[in-house]
């Protein structure tokens, strides 16, 4: 557990920001009047999380396991997502669960990966 802590320290801070954003009572703004800004925040907290990971992953590992990232960097976050819609509609009062907003959830994380598999697997080749 500790080499885990030392290898993900920015995806455990990231993972935490998200929970706290995804259950707490956000406050009126004029962005409230933008259509799908809910869509398109979840959008980018699961798709900023992707990235971390990937990040994380590659700076700590020197080969991709392709089972582990499906599992950890895929399938975890996306059920994160779901499991936080769940707790939204039957644990809270001030939030509601949706099944666009998991949707956004995955779409973020998939969109995530896809960048983090071309675009940061590059970048950390060439920095190593």
């Amino acid at each position: 557990m500790k080499a885990f802590l030392k290898k993900y320290p920015l995806s455990l801070l990231v993972i935490a920001a998200v929970l706290f954003l995804s259950l707490f009572n956000p406050p009126k703004t004029k962005l409230d009047d933008v259509t799908f800004i809910d869509k398109i925040a979840h959008l980018a907290m699961y798709g900023g999380l992707e990235l971390v990971i990937w990040f994380e992953y590659l700076r700590s590992h020197s080969q991709i396991n392709v089972k582990k990232i499906i599992l950890l960097a895929i399938m975890a976050p996306i059920a994160l997502g779901g499991l936080i819609e769940l707790v939204q509609m039957y644990l809270t009062t001030n939030r509601s669960g949706e099944w666009a907003d998991f949707a956004a959830d995955s779409i973020g994380v998939l969109l995530g990966a896809v960048a983090g598999n071309y675009q940061l697997r590059r970048w950390v080749k060439k920095r190593n």
